[in-house]
């Protein structure tokens, strides 16, 4: 690596200030993890309430927030992925309860608690659970630590845990008998629009958003299953997008000066075709783009291999990313260390429920300290409106348990409807929600539970972030070389497969798509690394130079695809 490919950054950078406050649009599918965890919640709460034992809640909410997981996946893997959410809860679960009931040390609770918040955040980033992530495990297996228990009880209360998430897996499973391809049809939609985006404003940042789409949209229609008519009308769409994008990188990337740029596709088709896509009617049938059968055989090619690999592949996948020197590791010492602290130092100011600053340090842990500098703003901003929103509900929810029944139901909605906005305006909903929470169990003094919420709420953001901002990640900056090497590899590969006289379409597709695979992992790695303290330069421009290659490899094995027209000179690949 020469010295001329290195742009050294400062160790310490700025923390944004207003820049994590914004809104954003809301997410296209908010309201899928919204009424799953209202139906979710709602069934046991009405049982409890029927046989007069509201005082069980918390054992079954833990497996009715299970329905948040797995919404961004097609219904084959999501069953699957909610299925190991609800075993992993019910395990996190057993071990809070069996703590709780042998020792009531509040000390070792909170070493417990910190052990557990350690391992959930690793597991969860390992397997790419994705979110709402790690926080709703150690958010419920922190709250067991500390509810009085005796070990007789612990078996009834890991079934109800079971049984809920069994309620869980049915409701995020079951839309697949009315609209089985829904995730793949929301998937592709989201790349046709990336894909419309770039066309109209093209440029490092949407053409990379666009990839990223793309890639996804290859990546669920291949975990979807054996393909039906509807997916095979949505593959035709991906390549229409791959192809609007494809035609585009000469312009962007010009591989001679003599190329001419390939032409693009209408924007303003491309998203008709999203929203029609999104929608409940038929798919679109989109005119076969060039070379569209030599795709689709490949991509056949690729499902057929997948389903004798995919799960030992994916389970080698987890096994590295958890493996010594993975960067997932200072990540999870970060955690274990902020969380034991923040539990530590509530505990040395006389907070009665140390769990909640447990909880709080926990939330903030994201890929570097940029991103966990602003969740703890969010996190701050949102708990302290929140508890206000919990003084105003109060007596109203003390009118009844149906009453307290209904607000908890409805801050669960709010939060997921929210959150996509910004993760502070979900927390004003998650808070109050949090506390109605602790009232089935019995009414505790208002002012006891605000000021204890309020104060582990400082001490927990206050002590994580300070615990993400000391404890270094060098590690960041070496997944960014070893997804630099990746890039470069992959790129050779797909090149090597140009050069053949007569490359079989599943040879150009396989190539195509672990190059594309690879750039959406340079860029991940290269933002985590940006955003991280204390580490050593990072090779800016030649994440710059590899991307802009595999950009120019991949239009060319495009173009040998025939999905877009060839341009005037070939130039280099």
């Amino acid at each position: 690596m020469s010295d001329t490919t290195i742009r050294s950054r400062p160790s310490v950078r700025r923390l944004p200030l207003a820049a994590p406050l914004r809104l954003a649009r809301p997410s296209d599918m908010w309201f899928k993890p919204a009424l799953s965890v209202v139906v979710a919640t709602a069934v046991p709460d009405l049982l409890l309430f029927a046989i007069d034992r509201l005082d069980l809640v918390m054992y079954t909410m833990a497996g009715s927030l299970c329905a948040l997981y797995g919404h961004n996946l097609p219904y084959a893997r999501r069953a699957r992925a909610v299925a190991g959410v609800v075993v992993s809860m019910v395990v996190g679960m057993a071990i809070s309860l069996v703590a709780a009931s042998l020792t009531g040390s509040t000390a070792v609770l909170i070493a417990v608690g910190a052990l557990l918040a350690a391992g959930q955040k690793m597991l969860c980033d390992a397997t790419r659970i994705g979110p709402p992530g790690p926080v709703i495990f150690t958010f419920v297996t922190s709250a067991a630590l500390f509810a009085p228990q005796h070990l007789g009880q612990v078996p009834g209360h890991l079934a109800l845990t079971l049984a809920a998430g069994g309620i869980s897996w049915l409701v995020t499973v079951g839309p697949a008998m009315i609209r089985r391809e829904g995730p793949e049809r929301r998937a592709t939609a989201r790349a046709l629009d990336a894909a419309a985006a770039y066309v109209t404003a093209p440029g490092h940042r949407t053409r990379r958003a666009a990839v990223a789409a793309v890639h996804a949209a290859w990546q669920a229609l291949l975990a979807a299953g054996r393909p039906t008519p509807v997916r095979r009308a949505l593959e035709r769409l991906v390549v229409h997008a791959e192809a609007a994008l494809a035609g585009g990188a000469h312009g962007t990337f010009p591989i001679a000066p003599a190329a001419a740029p390939a032409p693009a596709s209408d924007p303003e088709r491309l998203r008709a075709w999203a929203r029609q896509t999104r929608a409940r009617g038929p798919v679109p049938t989109p005119p076969p783009a060039p070379g569209t059968s030599d795709e689709l055989f490949g991509i056949d090619a690729e499902r057929a291999a997948g389903r004798t690999r995919s799960r030992r592949e994916a389970r080698r996948a987890v096994l590295r990313r958890l493996a010594p020197g993975s960067p997932l590791l200072p990540i999870g010492a970060r955690a274990l260390i902020g969380c034991a602290l923040a539990g530590y130092v509530s505990q040395a100011v006389g907070v009665g429920r140390p769990y909640w600053a447990i909880v709080t340090a926990a939330s903030l842990y994201q890929a570097n300290v940029t991103l966990s500098w602003n969740r703890a703003l969010q996190r701050t901003l949102g708990n302290l409106l929140g508890v206000l929103v919990f003084a105003a509900v109060l007596p109203v929810s003390r009118t009844g348990p149906l009453a307290l029944i209904g607000f908890c139901l409805f801050f669960g909605f709010a939060a997921e409807a929210l959150i996509t906005r910004n993760y502070w305006l979900g927390s004003i909903a998650v808070t109050p929600m949090a506390l109605l929470v602790l009232e089935f169990g019995g009414t505790h003094p208002a002012g006891e539970l605000i000021g204890d919420r309020v104060l582990d709420t400082v001490i927990g953001a206050g002590v994580g972030i300070l615990a993400a901002m000391l404890v270094t990640n060098r590690r960041a900056a070496g997944r960014l070389e070893k997804a630099l090497a990746a890039t470069d590899r992959a790129r050779a590969h797909a090149v090597h497969a140009l050069a053949a006289p007569q490359p079989t379409p599943a040879a150009l597709d396989a190539a195509r798509r672990r190059l594309t695979g690879s750039l959406v992992e340079l860029r991940e790695a290269d933002d985590t690394a940006a955003g991280e303290w204390w580490q050593r330069a990072l090779p800016q421009e030649q994440v710059l130079a590899a991307e802009q290659a595999g950009h120019r490899t991949l239009a060319a094995t495009a173009t040998r695809q025939g999905l877009i027209a060839p341009a005037q000179e070939n130039g280099a690949v």
